[in-house]
């Protein structure tokens, strides 16, 4: 209960803030075509679709996700389509998508160098990986306090880890990093552990 339809509002709640969506704005620039978004949540990407991005496959596991945006699909005249709950398995066909997109869920997915995997054969060769997530800080302080809080976050926030290295994921799975930016959000420095943000793009 709780996973299923709390944790869903409560994201998107804590992820509409300024400070992200001016990180949203970021990494949806330069999105083109046919656009493969991983977690898509409650649609908090589409208002910053670009006017070259043609169509959206959406993966989304969860039904009160995919309800709460629907509001946010209805203002948008990018068609996106609901095709499948899990980034790991994606029956879609090779090179079929020419960029994907992936914000706040590679903490969660059980095995995101494998849904990163999936990305890559779906995209063609030439497409573009664009992610923001949040992940593993540089500070070794910072650090300490993720390890000890990862057991309390993972039960109460439907498996979101705060110790993943997102670069090495992206790196393992595939991708090659053209550009990566790291920074906290705004905030009391207690709040650093949830903080560390990353914006990617790979190729």
């Amino acid at each position: 209960m709780w996973d299923e339809h709390v944790v869903p509002r409560l994201t998107d709640l804590s992820l509409r803030g300024h400070e992200v969506v001016e990180l949203r704005e970021a990494v949806c620039a330069g999105l083109t075509g046919r656009v493969l978004e991983i977690g898509f949540g409650s649609g908090l990407n589409v208002p910053w679709y670009p006017p070259a991005v043609t169509s959206v496959t959406a993966i989304e596991p969860s039904d009160v996700g995919w309800r709460l945006s629907a509001s946010r699909r209805a203002l948008t005249t990018v068609p996106v389509e609901r095709a499948g709950l899990d980034g790991q398995r994606l029956d879609l066909a090779d090179a079929s998508h020419d960029c994907a997109l992936v914000t706040f869920s590679l903490c969660t997915i059980p095995d995101a160098v494998l849904a990163l995997r999936e990305a890559r054969r779906v995209v063609r060769d030439d497409g573009h990986l664009h992610a923001l997530e949040h992940g593993l800080a540089p500070d070794a302080s910072v650090r300490r306090w993720q390890r000890r809080l990862e057991p309390a976050q993972r039960a109460l926030a439907g498996g979101c880890h705060l110790t993943r290295d997102i670069p090495a994921i992206v790196r393992d799975a595939g991708w090659e990093t053209i550009d990566v930016e790291r920074s906290y959000l705004p905030g009391p420095a207690m709040s650093r552990p949830w903080a560390c943000c990353y914006r990617l793009l790979a190729a």
